[in-house]
């Protein structure tokens, strides 16, 4: 059976969460008490009720002359060519309102332009642009970077606010929160507008201002949507969550009113834009964040192991576990190992904090243990390499000392200092088959519970790769880190994780007018099967395991739970407080229990007490 026909037929079973579930319990009644209110279906062109031409440049007129009419570049004699040389160019996608980071999903969605943008300068412009939408009963969106797997970034016949051109970034001294005088100290912190990219706040902070704050790995990550699905980047083992770093925010609500938010100002609307999903409470325009003192060196472990048989594999398997366990597990250390379905083990590691002998006297264990082996053989030689860390996201430093690591912005007159990790240049443009991720708790890492943890790995090698991602399990990290991620709406299972499993697959981009015949359906299906099955070998040692709204299975029946854990009751709280009209939809976004899979057509009250 194929996954649509499972989840349609999972959506015609009374579902039981809401029954089972104190936490969703609740959510429902909230939500029975907004459909009860009045949700209204949203309009769509050509149907009574979508504004007309005069309206339309109404709007215009309030947004500064920012308003736009969208249609694909690749749907665009004039364009397509420049779009096909660009297509694996996330600064060209992210410059472009009408195009997302990922061109779809199979039988999930496909990415496809808003029927109009308004591209905003200031927080002005979007209150306009969310009065008009709420005003007009228009389906309404809201994308930064543009990086959304779930396609929450897009949806065809609707109204984008477009924050890409509000990019400002600031460096404070000693910043307070408004309101906040004498209850929080002065700190060091950088404010952000809700269309910078990462490679902004990081040249800002560290390369130029010579601190840290903690974002995303990849460069190319709107600031602003990171920190509402939580965010991890690189040294979160080290420094936490991107969102518990956030002081204060600037965020348009459904009313249209332009709010500060922070600890002492609206603190619930503070707390669940620290994770609670971007694009469901409002429009964030502009967040403040704590930075840190910078580590002396920032730096990266790299190689490819291969085992000779199976049964050398699963050794493999255990020892790197092991050595992880006892060498790893601490705040220096993030990134990945990958366990692949071919016998081999990469290692894709960081750390910041040592010197590049420190960090090779920690892996000289591990890489004797591998060398002693007759079974086992290095197919790419390990390297240590440490920078200082203030150039590590020196796009000149690597230019002149690393060479091919980074990929310029090759476009005329692109800034020099947007630059992209090589190796996520495979992700630009990616047509998705599946993407699964899991939370492993740190217990698993126990002499009692290693054996298990390795038999699932294992297992799920066998059916696809394995990446585990430990700077995306916050159980290891420092007292301040987990007190700062702890007090955020994202699953409280990241606190107690070792590590973020995360199993996907992807093939080229498949934008709508692209030529060619598109991507080739039966083999994605074939290999979302293959996800789906690694995924459930490896939750045999974790059944309970919740994942990482940004890097989860669209297919997700439960997804409340999975996603927020207990935090869904007070996420839905906050959803009712100031968005009680469900303006603002994401498709498995907080509230969007009330609204059809398109967010455009209200749901009975009462089929709510029996749908999550």
């Amino acid at each position: 059976m194929r996954r649509r026909d499972l989840l349609k037929t999972a959506l015609a079973l009374p579902l039981l969460p809401w029954a089972v579930s104190p936490a969703l319990a609740s959510a429902s009644a909230t939500l029975e008490r907004m459909a009860a209110a009045g949700l209204r279906p949203r309009v769509r062109p050509g149907q009574p009720g979508w504004p007309s031409a005069a309206q339309w440049e109404q709007l215009d007129r309030a947004v500064g002359g920012h308003l736009q009419a969208l249609r694909s570049p690749f749907e665009a004699d004039a364009a397509r060519q420049e779009a096909l040389a660009q297509i694996k160019n996330p600064y060209y996608l992210g410059d472009h309102p009408a195009l997302t980071q990922t061109s779809g999903w199979v039988d999930a969605w496909t990415s496809r332009p808003s029927a109009y943008a308004v591209a905003a300068e200031n927080a002005q412009e979007v209150a306009a642009a969310v009065n008009f939408a709420r005003q007009h009963h228009l389906r309404l969106v809201v994308k930064g970077g543009g990086h959304s797997y779930q396609g929450t970034s897009d949806a065809p016949d609707s109204l984008l606010v477009w924050t890409r051109p509000m990019n400002k970034v600031t460096l404070h001294d000693a910043f307070v929160p408004q309101g906040c005088e004498g209850m929080q100290a002065p700190c060091p912190a950088v404010s952000a507008q809700a269309g910078a990219m990462w490679v902004d706040a990081y040249g800002a902070v560290t390369t130029w201002g010579g601190r840290y704050v903690q974002g995303g790995g990849c460069m190319t990550v709107g600031v602003a949507g990171l920190i509402q699905s939580g965010g991890f980047g690189s040294f979160s083992k080290r420094f936490g969550t991107a969102s518990g770093g956030l002081l204060e925010a600037e965020v348009v609500t459904a009313d249209g009113r332009i709010r500060v938010a922070n600890a002492r100002r609206e603190p619930e609307l503070f707390w669940a834009l620290k994770g609670g999903g971007g694009g469901s409470l409002g429009v964030v325009t502009r967040l403040t964040l704590l930075t840190h003192e910078l580590p002396a060196t920032f730096g990266a472990v790299f190689g490819t192991i291969r085992a000779d048989s199976d049964a050398a594999y699963r050794a493999l398997v255990a020892q790197a576990m092991r050595f992880y366990r006892d060498a790893l597990f601490n705040p220096h250390w993030g990134e990945q190992l990958v366990f692949g379905s071919d016998n081999t083990l990469r290692l894709s590691m960081v750390f910041q904090g040592l010197e590049q002998a420190q960090a090779e006297q920690v892996w000289a264990p591990f890489l004797a243990w591998v060398r002693a082996r007759p079974d086992c053989r290095f197919t790419a030689e390990p390297r240590v390499i440490a920078m200082p860390a203030r150039h590590f996201w020196d796009a000149d430093f690597f230019r002149a000392h690393m060479p091919g690591l980074v990929v310029p912005d090759g476009r005329p007159g692109a800034l020099s200092d947007h630059v992209l990790w090589a190796g996520d240049q495979g992700q630009v443009g990616q047509f998705l088959h599946g993407y699964r991720s899991a939370w492993l708790p740190q217990s698993l890492l126990d002499a009692g519970r290693q054996e298990a943890l390795v038999d699932a790995l294992y297992a799920a090698s066998r059916q696809w790769e394995v990446s585990l991602h430990f700077n995306k399990g916050l159980a290891g990290a420092p007292a301040d880190a987990l007190a700062r991620s702890r007090d955020t709406a994202m699953n409280p299972q990241a606190l107690d994780a070792f590590a973020l499993a995360i199993i996907a697959g992807e093939g080229a981009a498949a934008f709508p007018g692209m030529p060619g015949p598109g991507p080739d359906l039966p083999a994605a299906r074939q290999a979302a099967a293959g996800i789906d099955r690694s995924m459930d070998a490896l939750l045999r040692a974790a059944p309970d395991a919740g994942s990482y709204v940004s890097e989860s299975n669209y297919f997700e029946r439960d997804w409340q739970r999975s996603f927020w854990g207990g935090n869904y009751t007070r996420l839905a709280a906050a959803k009712r407080r100031y968005d009680p009209a469900g303006l603002f939809f994401v498709r498995h976004g907080v509230g969007s229990e009330a609204w059809s899979e398109d967010g455009f057509t209200p749901l009975a009250a009462g089929s709510l007490k029996g749908s999550a």
